[in-house]
């Protein structure tokens, strides 16, 4: 057997491997966006007799317009992941803080495309996530300081007084306080 036939041997015999060993990804409330694993072998899961409460701290744009939001991704992943691990979507209390340069992803499609050149691609999962009762606010102090006019926002988006004061109160109203 040659060098290459061996080697191809090992290769062919590494990917069929780890086609074994791969899961599919499970979407089981954000169906469009934040794919997971599941994983029945967990033995510290999400207490479904508890109702969860979350405020989230978006502060991260990403370079690529085309492309959704890495910290907007994670909040469906959030969501996801509680579900599969039993935790009921009626439970689920999230609201979300958008601000710095996650404040341009909340644009309505006109405006992004004005701005781009190309539809905006958060769109549908803000439409996914209100869907599942996720609560979406952008800092007005982040609007105002890029000159962003309050009406062209997505309608699933609507307008805070800061993310400062969004974050603060929920905290004091018993939410957990992330940053993504």
């Amino acid at each position: 057997m040659s060098t290459f036939n061996k080697l191809s041997f090992v290769f062919g015999l590494l990917f069929l491997g780890n086609l074994a060993f791969s899961q599919e990804m499970i979407n089981p409330i954000i169906k469009g966006y934040g794919g997971i694993m599941d994983a029945p072998h967990a033995v510290e899961r999400p207490d479904p007799n508890m109702e969860y409460k979350v405020v989230i701290d978006i502060a991260t744009g990403d370079s690529d317009p085309k492309a959704v939001m890495y910290s907007l991704e994670n909040v469906a992943r959030l969501l996801n992941l509680h579900a599969m691990g039993g935790m009921p979507a009626d439970k689920m209390n999230v609201v979300l803080a958008i601000h710095g340069g996650a404040i341009w992803s909340t644009l309505d499609n006109e405006t992004y495309n004005a701005k781009y050149g190309v539809d905006n691609p958060h769109l549908p999962l803000f439409k996914e996530l209100a869907a599942a009762g996720v609560t979406m606010f952008a800092c007005s102090q982040s609007l105002m300081g890029r000159d962003i006019d309050h009406t062209k926002l997505a309608s699933e988006v609507s307008v805070a007084t800061s993310m400062l004061t969004t974050m603060t109160t929920y905290q004091l109203k018993g939410y957990a306080a992330l940053k993504f």
